[in-house]
Protein backbone atom coordinates (compact mmCIF):
# COMPACT_ATOMS: atom_id res chain seq x y z
CA UNK A 1 0.00 0.00 0.00
CA UNK A 2 1.28 3.39 -0.88
CA UNK A 3 0.83 6.07 1.72
CA UNK A 4 0.92 9.78 1.04
CA UNK A 5 3.80 11.43 2.84
CA UNK A 6 1.73 14.43 3.83
CA UNK A 7 3.13 17.44 5.55
CA UNK A 8 5.25 18.48 2.62
CA UNK A 9 6.08 22.11 3.31
CA UNK A 10 5.72 23.01 -0.32
CA UNK A 11 5.01 20.97 -3.43
CA UNK A 12 7.30 23.08 -5.65
CA UNK A 13 10.55 21.85 -7.19
CA UNK A 14 13.05 20.98 -4.52
CA UNK A 15 10.79 19.16 -2.06
CA UNK A 16 12.82 15.97 -2.28
CA UNK A 17 11.15 14.50 0.71
CA UNK A 18 7.62 14.91 -0.73
CA UNK A 19 6.08 11.59 -1.54
CA UNK A 20 8.21 9.64 0.94
CA UNK A 21 6.49 6.51 2.11
CA UNK A 22 5.35 6.90 5.69
CA UNK A 23 3.10 4.87 7.89
CA UNK A 24 1.27 7.24 10.19
CA UNK A 25 -1.44 6.95 12.79
CA UNK A 26 -4.02 9.46 13.97
CA UNK A 27 -5.04 10.01 17.56
CA UNK A 28 -7.98 7.70 16.95
CA UNK A 29 -5.67 4.92 15.80
CA UNK A 30 -6.54 5.18 12.11
CA UNK A 31 -3.80 5.77 9.58
CA UNK A 32 -3.17 9.43 8.78
CA UNK A 33 -1.97 9.79 5.22
CA UNK A 34 -3.51 9.70 1.81
CA UNK A 35 -3.69 6.33 0.17
CA UNK A 36 -2.09 6.54 -3.24
CA UNK A 37 -3.53 3.47 -4.91
CA UNK A 38 -2.15 3.00 -8.40
CA UNK A 39 -4.20 5.43 -10.47
CA UNK A 40 -6.11 4.17 -13.48
CA UNK A 41 -5.94 6.28 -16.63
CA UNK A 42 -8.27 9.19 -16.09
CA UNK A 43 -9.25 9.30 -19.72
CA UNK A 44 -10.44 12.86 -19.44
CA UNK A 45 -11.44 14.46 -22.72
CA UNK A 46 -10.44 18.04 -23.43
CA UNK A 47 -12.80 20.03 -21.26
CA UNK A 48 -15.17 22.70 -22.41
CA UNK A 49 -14.53 26.03 -20.79
CA UNK A 50 -16.80 26.98 -17.93
CA UNK A 51 -18.61 30.29 -18.06
CA UNK A 52 -17.07 32.98 -15.85
CA UNK A 53 -20.29 33.50 -13.91
CA UNK A 54 -20.56 31.72 -10.55
CA UNK A 55 -23.03 28.89 -10.22
CA UNK A 56 -26.61 30.07 -9.89
CA UNK A 57 -27.70 30.62 -6.34
CA UNK A 58 -24.19 30.31 -4.91
CA UNK A 59 -22.67 33.49 -3.46
CA UNK A 60 -19.31 34.53 -4.81
CA UNK A 61 -16.79 36.74 -3.05
CA UNK A 62 -16.51 39.11 -5.99
CA UNK A 63 -19.29 39.83 -8.50
CA UNK A 64 -18.83 38.25 -11.88
CA UNK A 65 -19.42 41.70 -13.41
CA UNK A 66 -15.94 42.63 -12.18
CA UNK A 67 -14.42 40.55 -14.99
CA UNK A 68 -13.50 41.93 -18.39
CA UNK A 69 -14.56 40.15 -21.57
CA UNK A 70 -10.95 39.26 -22.36
CA UNK A 71 -9.90 36.07 -24.09
CA UNK A 72 -6.51 34.50 -23.39
CA UNK A 73 -6.45 31.54 -25.78
CA UNK A 74 -2.94 30.45 -24.83
CA UNK A 75 -4.06 29.89 -21.23
CA UNK A 76 -7.14 28.05 -22.50
CA UNK A 77 -4.96 25.71 -24.57
CA UNK A 78 -2.55 25.09 -21.69
CA UNK A 79 -5.28 24.21 -19.21
CA UNK A 80 -7.34 22.15 -21.62
CA UNK A 81 -4.30 20.05 -22.48
CA UNK A 82 -3.23 19.69 -18.83
CA UNK A 83 -6.66 18.42 -17.84
CA UNK A 84 -6.77 16.00 -20.77
CA UNK A 85 -3.36 14.60 -19.72
CA UNK A 86 -4.48 14.11 -16.11
CA UNK A 87 -2.09 16.67 -14.63
CA UNK A 88 -5.02 18.01 -12.61
CA UNK A 89 -8.75 17.28 -12.62
CA UNK A 90 -9.41 21.00 -13.01
CA UNK A 91 -8.36 24.50 -12.07
CA UNK A 92 -9.45 28.11 -11.77
CA UNK A 93 -7.23 30.84 -13.20
CA UNK A 94 -7.56 34.57 -12.59
CA UNK A 95 -5.37 37.26 -14.14
CA UNK A 96 -5.70 40.82 -12.93
CA UNK A 97 -4.28 44.21 -12.17
CA UNK A 98 -4.45 46.55 -9.23
CA UNK A 99 -7.89 47.85 -10.14
CA UNK A 100 -9.61 44.67 -11.23
CA UNK A 101 -9.75 41.24 -12.80
CA UNK A 102 -9.18 40.97 -16.55
CA UNK A 103 -9.55 37.19 -16.96
CA UNK A 104 -11.37 34.57 -14.88
CA UNK A 105 -12.03 31.02 -16.02
CA UNK A 106 -12.65 27.54 -14.65
CA UNK A 107 -11.50 24.36 -16.36
CA UNK A 108 -12.23 20.68 -16.02
CA UNK A 109 -13.73 18.97 -13.00
CA UNK A 110 -13.93 19.95 -9.35
CA UNK A 111 -14.22 16.29 -8.38
CA UNK A 112 -13.71 12.91 -10.04
CA UNK A 113 -14.64 10.78 -7.02
CA UNK A 114 -17.03 9.74 -5.64
CA UNK A 115 -18.74 11.38 -8.64
CA UNK A 116 -17.78 13.90 -11.30
CA UNK A 117 -18.58 17.51 -10.51
CA UNK A 118 -17.81 20.33 -12.91
CA UNK A 119 -15.33 22.99 -11.84
CA UNK A 120 -16.81 26.45 -11.26
CA UNK A 121 -15.06 29.79 -10.69
CA UNK A 122 -16.33 29.96 -7.10
CA UNK A 123 -14.81 26.62 -6.09
CA UNK A 124 -13.17 26.67 -2.65
CA UNK A 125 -9.67 25.16 -2.61
CA UNK A 126 -7.26 24.01 0.08
CA UNK A 127 -4.49 26.61 -0.30
CA UNK A 128 -1.84 24.59 1.57
CA UNK A 129 1.37 26.66 1.90
CA UNK A 130 -0.21 29.78 0.42
CA UNK A 131 -1.35 30.10 4.04
CA UNK A 132 2.16 31.26 4.91
CA UNK A 133 2.18 34.66 3.14
CA UNK A 134 -1.58 35.30 3.18
CA UNK A 135 -1.95 34.78 6.92
CA UNK A 136 1.39 34.71 8.73
CA UNK A 137 3.41 37.08 6.54
CA UNK A 138 0.63 39.66 6.49
CA UNK A 139 -0.06 39.50 10.23
CA UNK A 140 3.63 39.79 11.11
CA UNK A 141 3.83 43.00 9.07
CA UNK A 142 0.65 44.27 10.71
CA UNK A 143 2.12 43.66 14.16
CA UNK A 144 5.41 45.36 13.19
CA UNK A 145 3.46 48.33 11.86
CA UNK A 146 1.60 48.60 15.18
CA UNK A 147 4.83 48.47 17.17
CA UNK A 148 3.94 45.16 18.83
CA UNK A 149 6.73 43.23 17.14
CA UNK A 150 10.13 43.78 15.56
CA UNK A 151 11.68 41.68 12.83
CA UNK A 152 14.87 41.36 14.88
CA UNK A 153 13.00 40.22 17.99
CA UNK A 154 14.08 36.88 19.34
CA UNK A 155 11.19 34.48 18.87
CA UNK A 156 11.81 33.05 22.34
CA UNK A 157 11.05 36.44 23.89
CA UNK A 158 7.44 35.99 22.78
CA UNK A 159 7.22 32.17 22.84
CA UNK A 160 9.51 31.01 25.69
CA UNK A 161 9.11 27.29 24.93
CA UNK A 162 10.74 27.92 21.54
CA UNK A 163 14.06 28.96 23.11
CA UNK A 164 15.50 25.49 23.65
CA UNK A 165 17.98 23.28 21.80
CA UNK A 166 20.04 26.16 20.42
CA UNK A 167 17.09 28.26 19.20
CA UNK A 168 17.22 31.03 21.80
CA UNK A 169 18.67 33.64 19.40
CA UNK A 170 16.59 32.89 16.30
CA UNK A 171 14.77 36.00 15.09
CA UNK A 172 11.36 36.61 13.55
CA UNK A 173 13.03 37.59 10.27
CA UNK A 174 14.97 34.33 10.11
CA UNK A 175 11.76 32.35 10.44
CA UNK A 176 10.10 34.40 7.70
CA UNK A 177 13.06 33.87 5.36
CA UNK A 178 13.51 30.15 6.19
CA UNK A 179 17.07 30.78 7.36
CA UNK A 180 16.55 29.78 10.99
CA UNK A 181 18.15 26.36 10.59
CA UNK A 182 14.92 24.56 11.51
CA UNK A 183 14.13 21.34 9.63
CA UNK A 184 11.48 21.20 6.90
CA UNK A 185 9.16 19.27 9.21
CA UNK A 186 9.24 17.33 12.44
CA UNK A 187 8.11 13.68 12.58
CA UNK A 188 4.41 12.93 12.18
CA UNK A 189 4.75 10.64 15.19
CA UNK A 190 5.02 13.80 17.30
CA UNK A 191 1.45 14.76 16.32
CA UNK A 192 -0.29 11.69 17.71
CA UNK A 193 -0.89 12.94 21.26
CA UNK A 194 -3.28 15.80 20.60
CA UNK A 195 -2.96 19.38 19.35
CA UNK A 196 -1.47 20.85 22.53
CA UNK A 197 1.30 18.26 22.75
CA UNK A 198 1.95 18.51 19.01
CA UNK A 199 2.41 22.27 19.29
CA UNK A 200 4.84 21.85 22.19
CA UNK A 201 6.93 19.31 20.31
CA UNK A 202 7.02 21.44 17.14
CA UNK A 203 8.20 24.48 19.10
CA UNK A 204 10.82 22.32 20.81
CA UNK A 205 12.27 20.98 17.54
CA UNK A 206 15.99 20.46 17.09
CA UNK A 207 17.89 22.51 14.51
CA UNK A 208 19.08 21.05 11.21
CA UNK A 209 21.68 23.78 10.63
CA UNK A 210 23.17 26.79 12.38
CA UNK A 211 20.85 29.80 12.21
CA UNK A 212 21.54 32.10 9.26
CA UNK A 213 23.77 29.64 7.41
CA UNK A 214 21.33 27.85 5.10
CA UNK A 215 18.01 28.31 3.35
CA UNK A 216 15.83 25.40 4.51
CA UNK A 217 12.15 25.74 3.66
CA UNK A 218 10.51 24.95 6.98
CA UNK A 219 6.92 24.28 7.99
CA UNK A 220 8.15 24.13 11.58
CA UNK A 221 9.26 27.77 11.37
CA UNK A 222 5.81 28.91 10.30
CA UNK A 223 4.10 26.80 12.94
CA UNK A 224 6.27 28.76 15.40
CA UNK A 225 5.33 32.07 13.75
CA UNK A 226 1.65 31.17 14.10
CA UNK A 227 2.20 30.54 17.79
CA UNK A 228 4.09 33.83 18.10
CA UNK A 229 1.22 35.79 16.52
CA UNK A 230 -1.23 34.18 18.93
CA UNK A 231 1.04 35.03 21.85
CA UNK A 232 1.32 38.70 20.86
CA UNK A 233 -2.36 39.22 19.98
CA UNK A 234 -3.84 37.07 22.72
CA UNK A 235 -6.32 35.46 20.34
CA UNK A 236 -6.49 32.52 17.95
CA UNK A 237 -4.71 32.89 14.62
CA UNK A 238 -7.90 32.51 12.58
CA UNK A 239 -9.70 35.15 14.63
CA UNK A 240 -6.95 37.70 14.06
CA UNK A 241 -6.81 36.89 10.35
CA UNK A 242 -10.57 37.36 10.02
CA UNK A 243 -10.48 40.66 11.88
CA UNK A 244 -7.42 42.11 10.15
CA UNK A 245 -7.36 40.60 6.65
CA UNK A 246 -10.33 38.65 5.39
CA UNK A 247 -13.08 40.81 6.88
CA UNK A 248 -11.78 44.20 5.69
CA UNK A 249 -10.94 42.81 2.23
CA UNK A 250 -14.32 41.15 1.75
CA UNK A 251 -12.73 37.70 1.45
CA UNK A 252 -15.97 36.04 2.49
CA UNK A 253 -15.02 32.55 1.28
CA UNK A 254 -11.66 32.46 3.09
CA UNK A 255 -11.40 30.52 6.32
CA UNK A 256 -9.69 27.82 8.30
CA UNK A 257 -11.74 24.66 8.81
CA UNK A 258 -11.14 23.69 12.42
CA UNK A 259 -14.13 21.40 12.01
CA UNK A 260 -15.64 19.97 8.87
CA UNK A 261 -16.54 22.70 6.35
CA UNK A 262 -19.69 21.41 4.64
CA UNK A 263 -19.80 23.89 1.73
CA UNK A 264 -20.40 21.82 -1.44
CA UNK A 265 -18.09 24.15 -3.38
CA UNK A 266 -15.01 22.78 -1.55
CA UNK A 267 -12.79 20.81 -3.92
CA UNK A 268 -11.71 17.37 -2.64
CA UNK A 269 -8.10 16.28 -2.49
CA UNK A 270 -6.71 12.78 -1.90
CA UNK A 271 -8.15 9.47 -0.85
CA UNK A 272 -7.14 9.05 2.78
CA UNK A 273 -7.44 7.30 6.10
CA UNK A 274 -7.93 9.24 9.33
CA UNK A 275 -10.09 12.09 8.02
CA UNK A 276 -13.87 12.29 8.24
CA UNK A 277 -14.21 12.03 4.47
CA UNK A 278 -12.33 10.22 1.76
CA UNK A 279 -11.41 11.77 -0.59
CA UNK A 280 -10.55 14.52 1.90
CA UNK A 281 -13.02 17.38 1.53
CA UNK A 282 -13.84 20.19 3.92
CA UNK A 283 -10.85 19.35 6.13
CA UNK A 284 -7.26 20.52 5.89
CA UNK A 285 -5.19 18.21 3.71
CA UNK A 286 -1.86 18.75 5.51
CA UNK A 287 -1.66 16.07 8.25
CA UNK A 288 0.27 18.27 10.70
CA UNK A 289 -2.17 21.15 10.37
CA UNK A 290 -4.98 18.62 10.71
CA UNK A 291 -3.55 17.27 13.97
CA UNK A 292 -3.04 20.84 15.22
CA UNK A 293 -6.79 21.35 15.00
CA UNK A 294 -6.96 22.73 11.46
CA UNK A 295 -5.53 26.16 12.29
CA UNK A 296 -1.79 26.62 11.84
CA UNK A 297 0.74 29.07 10.46
CA UNK A 298 2.14 26.81 7.75
CA UNK A 299 -1.03 25.43 6.11
CA UNK A 300 -4.76 25.01 6.54
CA UNK A 301 -6.35 27.94 4.71
CA UNK A 302 -9.32 27.49 2.35
CA UNK A 303 -10.24 30.10 -0.23
CA UNK A 304 -11.50 30.88 -3.73
CA UNK A 305 -9.59 32.36 -6.64
CA UNK A 306 -11.64 35.55 -6.33
CA UNK A 307 -10.72 35.98 -2.68
CA UNK A 308 -7.04 35.40 -3.41
CA UNK A 309 -7.34 37.97 -6.20
CA UNK A 310 -8.67 40.53 -3.73
CA UNK A 311 -5.65 39.90 -1.51
CA UNK A 312 -3.32 40.38 -4.50
CA UNK A 313 -5.06 43.61 -5.48
CA UNK A 314 -4.59 44.91 -1.93
CA UNK A 315 -0.84 44.39 -2.21
CA UNK A 316 -0.68 46.02 -5.65
CA UNK A 317 -2.71 48.87 -4.15
CA UNK A 318 -0.01 49.53 -1.53
CA UNK A 319 -2.02 47.89 1.24
CA UNK A 320 -5.48 49.21 0.39
CA UNK A 321 -8.48 47.86 -1.52
CA UNK A 322 -11.86 49.53 -2.02
CA UNK A 323 -11.09 52.11 0.65
CA UNK A 324 -10.10 49.49 3.24
CA UNK A 325 -6.49 49.63 4.38
CA UNK A 326 -4.90 46.45 5.72
CA UNK A 327 -1.24 47.49 5.66
CA UNK A 328 0.59 50.76 5.16
CA UNK A 329 2.50 51.28 1.92
CA UNK A 330 5.74 51.02 3.91
CA UNK A 331 4.64 47.67 5.36
CA UNK A 332 3.83 46.31 1.89
CA UNK A 333 7.29 47.36 0.70
CA UNK A 334 8.92 45.69 3.70
CA UNK A 335 6.77 42.59 3.12
CA UNK A 336 7.71 42.24 -0.55
CA UNK A 337 11.25 43.64 -0.81
CA UNK A 338 13.88 41.06 -1.81
CA UNK A 339 16.32 39.60 0.73
CA UNK A 340 19.35 37.57 -0.21
CA UNK A 341 19.33 34.06 1.22
CA UNK A 342 21.77 31.24 0.48
CA UNK A 343 21.27 30.31 -3.19
CA UNK A 344 18.46 32.74 -3.85
CA UNK A 345 16.18 35.64 -2.99
CA UNK A 346 13.12 35.65 -0.74
CA UNK A 347 10.65 38.14 0.61
CA UNK A 348 9.40 38.13 4.19
CA UNK A 349 6.96 35.30 3.52
CA UNK A 350 7.34 35.22 -0.26
CA UNK A 351 9.37 33.30 -2.78
CA UNK A 352 11.22 35.28 -5.46
CA UNK A 353 14.09 33.28 -6.93
CA UNK A 354 14.96 29.96 -5.31
CA UNK A 355 14.71 26.30 -6.22
CA UNK A 356 11.01 26.61 -5.35
CA UNK A 357 10.31 29.24 -8.03
CA UNK A 358 9.35 27.19 -11.09
CA UNK A 359 5.77 28.45 -10.90
CA UNK A 360 6.88 32.02 -11.60
CA UNK A 361 7.81 31.16 -15.18
CA UNK A 362 10.29 33.19 -17.21
CA UNK A 363 8.44 36.38 -18.17
CA UNK A 364 7.66 38.02 -14.83
CA UNK A 365 9.97 40.86 -13.79
CA UNK A 366 12.68 40.63 -11.15
CA UNK A 367 10.33 42.40 -8.75
CA UNK A 368 7.77 39.60 -8.89
CA UNK A 369 7.02 37.63 -5.74
CA UNK A 370 4.75 34.68 -5.08
CA UNK A 371 4.17 31.38 -3.37
CA UNK A 372 2.81 27.93 -4.06
CA UNK A 373 0.97 25.22 -2.19
CA UNK A 374 1.29 21.44 -2.21
CA UNK A 375 -2.28 20.88 -3.38
CA UNK A 376 -1.64 22.71 -6.67
CA UNK A 377 -2.11 26.36 -5.81
CA UNK A 378 -0.04 29.43 -6.59
CA UNK A 379 -0.16 33.21 -6.54
CA UNK A 380 2.41 35.39 -8.31
CA UNK A 381 2.34 39.18 -8.18
CA UNK A 382 4.42 41.51 -10.34
CA UNK A 383 4.30 45.11 -9.09
CA UNK A 384 6.50 46.31 -11.94
CA UNK A 385 3.93 45.12 -14.47
CA UNK A 386 0.87 45.75 -12.29
CA UNK A 387 -0.09 42.12 -12.80
CA UNK A 388 -1.07 39.11 -10.74
CA UNK A 389 -1.85 35.50 -11.64
CA UNK A 390 -3.91 33.21 -9.40
CA UNK A 391 -3.81 29.48 -10.19
CA UNK A 392 -5.84 27.23 -7.90
CA UNK A 393 -6.24 23.51 -8.43
CA UNK A 394 -6.62 20.27 -6.55
CA UNK A 395 -3.96 18.53 -8.60
CA UNK A 396 -3.58 15.74 -6.00
CA UNK A 397 -7.20 14.58 -6.36
CA UNK A 398 -7.82 11.72 -6.15
CA UNK A 399 -4.55 9.72 -6.14
CA UNK A 400 -1.89 12.36 -5.38
CA UNK A 401 -0.28 12.03 -8.80
CA UNK A 402 -1.09 15.31 -10.58
CA UNK A 403 1.69 17.78 -11.41
CA UNK A 404 1.12 21.46 -12.19
CA UNK A 405 4.28 23.35 -11.20
CA UNK A 406 5.54 23.80 -14.75
CA UNK A 407 1.99 24.52 -15.92
CA UNK A 408 1.69 27.36 -13.42
CA UNK A 409 4.85 28.94 -14.81
CA UNK A 410 3.55 28.56 -18.36
CA UNK A 411 0.27 30.23 -17.40
CA UNK A 412 2.13 33.15 -15.82
CA UNK A 413 4.23 33.54 -18.97
CA UNK A 414 1.14 33.42 -21.15
CA UNK A 415 -0.49 36.16 -19.08
CA UNK A 416 2.55 38.42 -19.46
CA UNK A 417 2.76 37.83 -23.21
CA UNK A 418 -0.94 38.54 -23.65
CA UNK A 419 -1.00 41.75 -21.63
CA UNK A 420 2.45 43.28 -22.09
CA UNK A 421 2.74 45.49 -23.98
CA UNK A 422 -0.90 46.28 -24.46
CA UNK A 423 -3.36 49.06 -24.80
CA UNK A 424 -5.12 49.94 -21.55
CA UNK A 425 -7.48 47.14 -20.57
CA UNK A 426 -11.06 47.90 -19.66
CA UNK A 427 -11.94 46.91 -16.12
CA UNK A 428 -15.70 46.56 -15.65
CA UNK A 429 -16.62 47.92 -12.26
CA UNK A 430 -19.24 46.00 -10.26
CA UNK A 431 -22.66 47.60 -10.45
CA UNK A 432 -25.25 47.86 -7.71
CA UNK A 433 -28.63 46.91 -9.08
CA UNK A 434 -31.06 49.81 -9.27
CA UNK A 435 -28.50 52.58 -8.88
CA UNK A 436 -28.54 55.26 -11.55
CA UNK A 437 -24.73 55.40 -11.41
CA UNK A 438 -24.48 51.81 -12.57
CA UNK A 439 -22.91 52.12 -15.99
CA UNK A 440 -21.37 49.88 -18.58
CA UNK A 441 -18.63 52.45 -19.24
CA UNK A 442 -15.24 50.80 -18.73
CA UNK A 443 -12.58 52.37 -16.54
CA UNK A 444 -9.09 52.38 -18.14
CA UNK A 445 -6.42 50.34 -16.42
CA UNK A 446 -2.67 50.82 -16.51
CA UNK A 447 -1.15 48.75 -19.28
CA UNK A 448 2.17 48.51 -17.50
CA UNK A 449 3.42 48.90 -13.99
CA UNK A 450 5.34 51.82 -12.58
Amino acid sequence: MWLWAGGCACWLVGCLWAGALLSTTSTSGADVGAVAAPPPPLGLPPTALVDVAPAAGVPASEPASDAVELELPEIDRLLTRAVSLGKTPGAVVIVGRRNGIVFRRAYGQRALLPERVEMTPDTIFVLASLTKPIVVGTLVQWLVERGQLRLDDRVASHVPEFGVRGKQDITVEQLLLHTSGLPPTNPLSEYRQGAKRARTLALGSWLSALPGRQFIYSDVGYIALGALIESVTGEALDQTAQRVIWGPLGMSDTRYCSSLCPDPRVAPTELAYGWQRSPIRGEVHDPRAYQLGGVAGHAGLFSTADDVARFARMLLGAGELDGKRVLSAASVSRFTDPHLVPRGRRGLGWDMSTNYSAARGEELSERAYGHGGYTGTSLWIDPQRDLFVVFLSNRNHPYGTGKVTDLQGQVADAAVRALEPAAPLAIVQPCVAGEASCSAEPVPSRATGG
